[in-house]
């Protein structure tokens, strides 16, 4: 449609998924691949209507409200904005929030979008928008009327393999200074982790069991040569010269027996005696 057309407008996309399956991410990517500033704020507990629309000059400390910011904060007239949670919003005495987004969200009505702190009508019709959402039935009629709903299913074990292999593990390898050393984790040990110490929709938790095996392992690595090449407790010895050389010689290799020596016993085990049948107990698919 971009190439043909030449612009974007009509298309409010919203992103409905379990936590932790990459909406947020994806909207970046979007943004990224068009080449566009991207902003992105959250509208979970909104409760006023003046965080959309503004705060009228009259009020004592009044700002506009939370889109023209984001449109201050992006620069252009044709950002990509992320409404992140935009079903967990509510409305209370002070007004409904969703009421006030449906003039930003409507294509037909925002090329004159109106801030009660400015008091003159905004173009909004070049800004792309992008929502996300946990559950689809929680979005305001009104508001799911103009949008164009995706719904992100949930990963299966293999999706999650890949994603830990290839950006995950390679992520936390950098964070914690680990890239330089010959660090390798079997396939089996990512599937343990994911199996039997986590359950989810997303890969969150798996990200966050994989950070603690790493940190241990470099709490082990400092405690072998942190003495060795620095006696300054608030020096990193990765300054170290020394430390650089010997750091190439170290290699790991992260398989099941280590998962469990770093984790601890497993907090999901699927076992055979877990299977069987037993009185009061149903198993079902849901």
């Amino acid at each position: 449609m971009l190439n043909l057309s030449g612009n974007l407008k009509k298309q409010i996309l919203c992103f409905v998924g379990p936590p932790g399956v990459g909406k947020t991410s994806l909207a970046k990517s979007i943004a990224r691949a068009l080449g566009r500033n991207f902003v992105r704020f959250s509208l979970g507990g909104i409760r006023d209507e003046a965080e959309i629309r503004g705060h009228r000059r009259t009020y004592i400390g009044a700002m506009p409200g939370k889109i023209l910011q984001s449109m201050k904060k992006a620069g252009t007239i044709n950002p990509v904005i992320l409404l992140d949670e935009v079903d967990k919003m509510s409305m209370d005495f002070r007004g409904d929030p969703s009421s006030a987004l449906l003039e930003v969200l409507d294509p037909e009505q925002n090329i004159a979008f109106n801030d009660h702190f400015v008091e003159v009508d905004y173009d909004l019709s070049n800004v792309m928008f992008i929502t996300t959402a946990n559950v689809k039935y929680e979005i305001p009629l009104p508001l799911l009327d103009r949008m164009e709903i995706i719904e992100l299913n949930s990963y299966l074990d293999f999706d999650k393999l890949n994603i830990a292999k290839n950006h995950i593990i390679p992520k936390l390898y950098k964070e914690y200074g680990m890239d330089k050393i010959k660090i390798s984790i079997t396939d089996e040990a990512i599937m343990k982790i994911i199996r039997e110490y986590t359950r989810e929709a997303g890969v969150r938790n798996l990200e966050r069991e994989i950070a603690a095996i790493l940190r241990k392992i470099a709490k082990e690595i400092v405690e072998k040569y942190g003495s060795k090449y620095s006696t300054d407790i608030k020096k990193s010895i990765s300054s170290s010269p020394e430390f650089l050389k010997d750091i190439k010689k170290i290699k790991i290799n992260i398989d099941n027996a280590k998962v469990e020596e770093h984790l601890k016993a497993p907090k999901y085990k699927d076992t055979p005696e877990k299977l069987d049948d037993k009185v009061g107990v149903a198993m079902g698919l849901a």
